[in-house]
């Protein structure tokens, strides 16, 4: 299956823009890899967001690609060694392209926070949320690496 990569990032940018979180706008993006109607990929990657639960830890939009990694390698069963050695190969591959092209894939990091973890409460989305936040961008870099790797696994 060949994605179209721009629309995909197109599309999780702007699920990240009409205030889902990072790990849904890249999960919701990808969606149909899984097979899962909008409102079950959107409920199962929320807790994903602002670096789990804002907790700043690994990005959301890391957290994302994460998730449809795993139904490009999928490892159903427990004791199945070499398919979860692929899924974690193409865990490790995704995190590392996005860590090349920014640097981390921390959510403090990215966004030079101090704290270690945020307030749960999200904050409101505004046109100054988004102009001080680079996360629209993450997500969209995010999407544009799981379909790259999409399309090189044809």
């Amino acid at each position: 299956m060949k994605v179209d990569i721009k629309e995909r990032s197109e599309r999780a940018r702007d699920y990240f823009t009409s205030g889902y979180n990072c790990a849904q706008a890249v999960f919701l993006a990808y969606r149909d890899i899984a097979a899962l109607d909008k409102e079950l990929a959107a409920t199962i990657s929320a807790p994903f967001g602002g670096g789990m639960g804002r907790l700043r830890e690994v990005c959301g939009a890391v957290s994302g690609m994460t998730m449809v990694a795993g139904f490009l390698s999928p490892n159903q069963l427990p004791n199945d060694n070499e398919n979860k050695k692929q899924c974690y190969a193409t865990v490790q591959s995704l995190a590392e392209a996005f860590r090349q092209e920014n640097g981390s894939i921390v959510c403090r990091e990215l966004l030079g926070l101090a704290q270690q973890k945020d307030d749960p409460t999200p904050s409101p989305r505004t046109g100054e949320y988004y102009k001080r936040r680079p996360c629209a961008e993450y997500v969209a870099i995010a999407a544009r690496i799981v379909g790259e790797k999409i399309n090189s696994m044809e």
